[in-house]
């Protein structure tokens, strides 16, 4: 059966490197999926060599500085540089997207970055940067200075921490597999031989060779890469974060995904650059606010419950980190 690349997929291959500018939160309603099912209860990541939790990240201080209020450190470089730097997707529906209508990026992680900046400047309009970068370019993008911040569905991971530091966990995602409709497979473990799409750099293609080694992995620099080689009859399914795979199943009538299997648990933090504690702590007084104010509830519900199901709390943030 011939399948037709949609018209976001497509539009997401001729993305420019670098975005910038405002970007309204412009939404395209969205029916409920009525196979949505709620989340399974998330299981905590195990602790790491050195005894540290993975989630643990830096406490926040007791109250925010205000906009008009002199700061120091990181905080204040982005402040005199007048913009926070985003590195962000621009092809995971529902999470960082260009709206081709629009033009505008927007999605879930494109809504907490929005926060970052308000926070820092009092309004996100004409303060906010998004960088359009790859999975594999998450870490050194940070690393070399070129974004301040990453809001790329990053999973928080000992291995990670050692190279980027993390705010606290902001969304608990886990990882499942697209296959096509007419599949006859459940489960990951049946698709021995199948060649499967992961991105490039991403915990995902660890997750998928670990869970059944008999797999042909193929990689991608970007999600849409990997819907693409679906679409094109060069992979067969796509394993990845559930979020990731609600979007790809959007853009396709032809693929499904393996709702009843998730065999990961991929918490979501955003990523800032090793050393920059004092602006870490201040984004996860970012997040706080969020999560207390309504403004993460009303940010899921608009992007992903309608694909990933209702949730009632967001996830708890763990701090005690000191190094």
């Amino acid at each position: 059966m011939k399948k037709l690349i949609p018209i976001a997929a497509t539009t997401a291959l001729l993305l420019t490197a670098c975005s910038t500018g405002n970007y309204a939160a412009t939404q395209i309603p969205t029916k409920p999926s009525p196979s949505a099912a709620a989340p399974p209860t998330p299981t905590e990541p195990k602790a790491c060599t050195d005894g540290k939790d993975p989630l643990a990240s830096y406490v926040p201080p007791a109250t925010l500085p205000k906009p008009e209020e002199p700061v120091t450190g990181y905080l204040k470089t982005i402040r005199d540089r007048q913009r926070l730097i985003a590195g962000v997707s621009a092809d995971s529906l529902h999470l960082g997207a260009r709206n081709p209508i629009t033009g505008q990026i927007e999605g879930f992680d494109i809504d907490m970055v929005k926060a970052v900046a308000t926070a820092i400047f009092g309004t996100w309009e004409g303060h906010l940067e998004l960088r359009v970068i790859s999975s594999p370019q998450r870490i050194p993008s940070l690393q070399n200075g070129s974004v301040d911040i990453v809001a790329r569905n990053m999973t928080i991971n000992c291995e990670r921490w050692d190279q980027i530091a993390f705010s606290a966990e902001y969304y608990r995602s886990g990882q499942k597999t697209l296959v096509p409709l007419n599949a006859k497979e459940t489960s990951v473990k049946q698709l021995s031989g199948k060649t499967i799409c992961a991105p490039a750099g991403s915990t995902s293609l660890t997750n998928l060779i670990k869970e059944n080694p008999a797999v042909k992995p193929i990689t991608a620099d970007s999600d849409t890469g990997c819907l693409v080689l679906f679409q094109q009859g060069k992979a067969y399914g796509i394993s990845g974060d559930d979020t990731v795979l609600a979007g790809d199943a959007a853009q396709d009538p032809y693929a499904k995904v393996l709702t009843a299997e998730r065999f990961s648990e991929e918490p979501y933090g955003l990523g800032i650059k090793k050393g920059n504690v004092d602006f870490v702590k201040f984004v996860n007084g970012v997040l706080a606010q969020m999560k207390s104010s309504g403004a993460w509830m009303e940010s899921y519900n608009a992007w992903l419950m309608p694909d990933l199901g209702k949730l009632t709390t967001p996830p708890p943030a763990v701090y005690g980190r000191t190094q």
